[in-house]
C-alpha cells in the first residue's frame, strides 16, 4: 500500500472516477446521486483540478498494485482569518478493500500534511450514525452536532450529518 500526495489529476480521473462512482453505488453521501457513472465521476475530479494543481486543495492517494483504492482532500482555508484551518472532504476507500485501515491511513497522512501547512483545526461533515461517522469518533474527533436532512443520500433520501474537529495545536 502506498500513500502518497499527488498534485495533479493528469493520468488519474478514470482511477478516481471509478473509486468515486464506486462510493455513490455503495451509498456514500459525498456530494452526488445515482446513478453516477465512472466518466461522469472523472469529469469531476477534472472540475477541481486546477485546485489541486494551485495547492488549494491537497489530494491525497492510496494506490495497491498501481490501483487508486482510496481517496481524501485537504481544502486549505483560504482567507485571512481563516489560515489556521482546512475541511477533510472526499475521505473514499473502495468497498472492495474496506476494513484493512486505509482510511486511517489517510488521516493520518492528512493530519501530517495539515500541520506541515500550519493548519491546526481540522473540520468535516459525515451522515450522522454512518461508518465514517463511527471512524471519526473512534480516531478521537469531536463532534459538534447534527443537521437533520441535510443531504440526500444517493437515493435521494435526506439525511442527517453530524460535524466534527479536530484540534491539531496541542
Amino acid at each position: 500500500m502506498v500513500i502518497e500526495q499527488v498534485r495533479s489529476v493528469a493520468g488519474l480521473t478514470d482511477g478516481l472516477g471509478a473509486l468515486l462512482a464506486d462510493a455513490v453505488e455503495g451509498g456514500a453521501s459525498v456530494g452526488f446521486v445515482a446513478p453516477f457513472p465512472p466518466r461522469e465521476a472523472a469529469a469531476w475530479w477534472q472540475s477541481i483540478a486546477t485546485d489541486i494543481e494551485t495547492g488549494s486543495v491537497i489530494l491525497i492517494v492510496a494506490r495497491e498494485a498501481n490501483r487508486i483504492v482510496g481517496t481524501v482532500q485537504l481544502r486549505l482555508a483560504p482567507l485571512p482569518n481563516a489560515r489556521h484551518r482546512a475541511e477533510v472532504a472526499k475521505l473514499l476507500v473502495h468497498r472492495d478493500v474496506r476494513r484493512r485501515g486505509i482510511a486511517r491511513m489517510l488521516l493520518a497522512a492528512i493530519e501530517r500534511i495539515a500541520r506541515r501547512e500550519g493548519r491546526t483545526l481540522l473540520v468535516l461533515d459525515t451522515i450522522s450514525g454512518s461508518e465514517a461517522d463511527h471512524l471519526y469518533r473512534t480516531l478521537g474527533w469531536t463532534a459538534v452536532g447534527s443537521v437533520p436532512n441535510y443531504a440526500a443520500m444517493p437515493d435521494g433520501a435526506l439525511a442527517a450529518t453530524t460535524y466534527f474537529y479536530r484540534d491539531l495545536s496541542g
